[in-house]
This record gives C-alpha cells, sequence and structure tokens, in this order.
C-alpha cells in the first residue's frame, strides 16, 4: 500500500493525465446551476463526496489544508479523481477531543477557499453546525448544508435550509458514547425528531439525506453496528449518506493510525453500498471511486 505522500504525488500527477467523464457534471446540474440531487442519485453506484478540512485539528488531515493553495490542490486532485461533491469544513468536528470555534473564526478559513473551490464546477457542500455560516456558504456557492447536529443544534438551521431549498445531510450525533443503548434505535430516534424539525420548517422530504454518523457518539462498536445494519434506515424512505474513512473503528481490528486506514475504510464503505448507501464521503477519494464502481459493476453481472 502507498503511503500517504506517495499517493499523493501519484494524485498530482494524475491532475495532469486524468479528466472527469464529461457528462457526469451535467448529470448533477440543475437551472440556474442549481443542485441536482436525484439526478445524481440515480447511478447504479453511489456518488463520492470528496472531503477537505481547512481545519488544524481534524482527526486525519488537520494542518494539512490550512494554506489556501494547499486546500485548493487538494480540492483539485480529488475532482481529478472523481470526486461528485466537495465537502469544506473550517470546523473541526471530530468524535472526540475537537475544539469548537466562532463564527468568525470558521468564516475567516472558508473566505480564503470556498469561493475557488466553488468555480470549479463540483457541487459544494458545507460542513457546518451554525446557520451563519451556512447562510455565508450558500451565498458564496455552496449548494448542500451538511450538519453533523441534524438540525438538533442551531435553532436557525431548519428555517435556513428551507427558505434557501437546498439539500440537507441529517447525520446522527450524540454528546458521548454510551456502550448500553441500542444504536440503531437511538439512531432512528434521533432522525425522526430530525425529520419532524424539518417538517415543521418546511424542508421538502426530497432534500434530505440521512447520515448514522460513523464514529460520533458511537463506541467502536456500534459504528461497526450501524454499518452492518444499515439497510435498516431505508425504512425513512430517504438517500443515505456513510463517512466511515479513516474512522477510529478500523484500529479496533487492525491496530493503524488515520492514514494507514485504506483498506479499512474501503471495506467499510462497500458493505454501506451493499446497505444502501447513495453517497460515500471519503478522504481518498480515487480508491474509492474505483471500488464503488468496480464493485458496482461486479453486481451487474448477478
Amino acid at each position: 500500500m502507498l503511503d500517504s505522500s506517495a499517493r499523493t504525488a501519484q494524485s498530482d500527477r494524475m491532475i495532469a493525465t486524468t479528466s472527469r467523464p464529461a457528462k457526469e457534471p451535467d448529470k448533477a446540474a440543475g437551472p440556474a446551476g442549481q443542485f441536482d440531487l436525484p439526478a445524481l442519485l440515480s447511478r447504479p453506484y453511489p456518488a463520492v463526496m470528496g472531503v477537505l478540512n481547512l481545519t488544524p485539528d481534524s482527526f486525519s488531515d488537520g494542518g494539512r489544508f490550512t494554506a489556501p493553495e494547499s486546500a485548493l490542490a487538494q480540492a483539485r486532485r480529488m475532482v481529478a479523481e472523481g470526486a461528485d461533491i466537495i465537502d469544506i469544513g473550517a470546523e473541526s468536528t471530530r468524535p472526540y477531543g475537537s475544539e469548537p470555534i466562532s463564527a468568525d473564526e470558521e468564516l475567516a478559513r472558508l473566505r480564503q477557499v470556498l469561493p475557488d473551490v466553488v468555480s470549479l464546477g463540483v457541487p459544494v457542500s458545507i460542513d457546518s453546525m451554525k446557520s451563519a455560516v451556512v447562510a455565508w456558504a450558500l451565498d458564496h456557492g455552496a449548494v448542500i448544508a451538511n450538519d453533523v447536529w441534524g438540525l438538533q443544534r442551531d435553532a436557525g438551521m431548519a428555517g435556513l435550509v428551507s427558505e434557501r431549498q437546498v439539500p440537507v445531510i441529517i447525520m446522527h450525533n450524540r454528546d458521548s458514547a454510551d456502550a448500553a443503548i441500542d444504536i440503531m434505535k437511538d439512531i432512528s430516534s434521533f432522525f425522526a425528531r430530525s425529520l419532524d424539525i424539518a417538517a415543521r420548517a418546511g424542508i421538502a422530504s426530497g432534500k434530505i439525506v440521512l447520515d448514522p454518523g460513523i464514529g460520533f457518539g458511537k463506541t467502536p462498536e456500534q459504528s461497526m453496528t450501524a454499518l452492518a445494519r444499515l439497510h435498516e434506515l431505508q425504512s425513512f424512505g430517504l438517500p443515505l449518506l456513510v463517512g466511515a474513512s479513516r474512522k477510529r473503528f478500523i484500529s479496533t481490528v487492525t491496530p493503524s493510525e488515520p492514514h494507514q486506514r485504506l483498506g479499512g475504510s474501503i471495506a467499510a464503505h462497500l458493505i454501506a453500498a451493499r446497505g444502501g448507501a447513495r453517497i460515500i464521503r471519503a478522504h481518498d477519494v480515487a480508491e474509492n471511486v474505483q471500488a464503488l464502481r468496480v464493485a458496482s459493476a461486479i453486481g451487474e453481472c448477478e
């Protein structure tokens, strides 16, 4: 397996030699540049959302992309590797040990990068739990709101999403893990509360994606349970997103640092796709794109 520096160099070479199929961006494009979520999810394989952290303290790549030029180069790399969406976060929401920052600091990081990433022509998602930050990002070209607290932390988030009529990712979260609870029951109850908030705010169900929040407020065993039983969440009748990329539960199976968890990440994502995930959130875009498309092609031969 290539180490992270070797894979980065390899990806840099791919930018010069690899391009996305010309028809793919059009499938997600709507009138006046609006994001067409159903079109993106209509393909036989899951979409891949590339992770772009502008933070110094993210669990996997904190500090690598704090410089605007480094962040933009990484965004270009992910687009060349086949990312369908770029998910930009400027505040670490890692499940353990993250430090909250003000909206002003979050915006200061985003202002230097987000408009340039939007100009690359791939839909941009804003990963923030603050409605003020999401509003700014939507004003500057982002087309998806990704809320790691599922509309339950910022009282203004649901109204903003409804007003802007953009897709929203509702992620399950907890303040702390509790090994004694039935995690699938907890996820379902959380989603029911979030969907009630969304309905009261007037958010159309067709704009909602559910994320079980692998690693967030869960023990490693609960994260694996959520992956194994992901199909149960299809009862909500909404698209599912899974982001197991480089998560700590992988190291409880095979001891490893975040940059050494590519194999475990792909294994988890292939299982998630089999369980109904329609969007995969990943740090390693090229590898996940290849794995998901090959698995889909093999499945079509059954």
